[in-house]
């Protein structure tokens, strides 16, 4: 896992299974506000929707029904309390303009933003971001987690989640 150079502060964790996934992500959709921008970057079957899943779980009282949205390209919930949840794949965009025409700018300015497979907008990734950088284990359902993010957005928020998985 390479840390961008545009990330300060990191958290690194071990995750043993999926119920671990879904309990972080629920930690990690806690400490969010609107404006946040999760980019979850790993390889096919890592953990990336299963981790939306959780989030998105976590503050919605319908998450049985998140899907990922590889052909939609853009899912979004609402909230238990009115914020909106943009669930992007990007993972079949071929050019990194495409992005305007699902409505990132929109869902930045008015919610919280989990996208998957965010290589293809590197250069445009906002200030506030923490990228989850996930990789597969030792063992089969192990996943090993890089949590980067700018300080002064995210250090606080990376000791409570820290703590919480102490």
């Amino acid at each position: 896992m390479s840390v961008p150079n545009v990330f300060d502060c990191t958290l690194a964790l071990e995750i043993s299974n999926s119920d671990r996934t879904h309990a972080l992500a629920g930690v990690i959709a806690g400490l969010c506000n609107a404006g946040d921008c999760l980019l979850l970057r790993g390889d096919l079957g890592v953990g990336k929707t299963s981790f939306a899943r959780g989030f998105i779980g976590a503050l919605c009282d319908h998450a049985g029904e998140v899907v990922s949205p590889t052909f939609t390209l853009v899912q979004t919930y609402r909230a238990r309390d009115g914020r909106d949840i943009a669930h992007f794949d990007l993972y079949r965009l071929e050019k990194p303009q495409e992005i305007v025409e699902i409505g990132l700018e929109d869902a930045l300015q008015n919610g919280i933003c989990l996208i998957e497979w965010p290589q293809l907008i590197e250069a445009c990734w906002p200030p506030n971001a923490l990228l989850i950088d996930m990789e597969y284990g030792p063992k089969e359902q192990a996943r090993a987690w890089v949590l980067c993010g700018k300080k002064e957005f995210w250090q606080a928020r990376l000791e409570k989640i820290k703590m919480a998985t102490a």
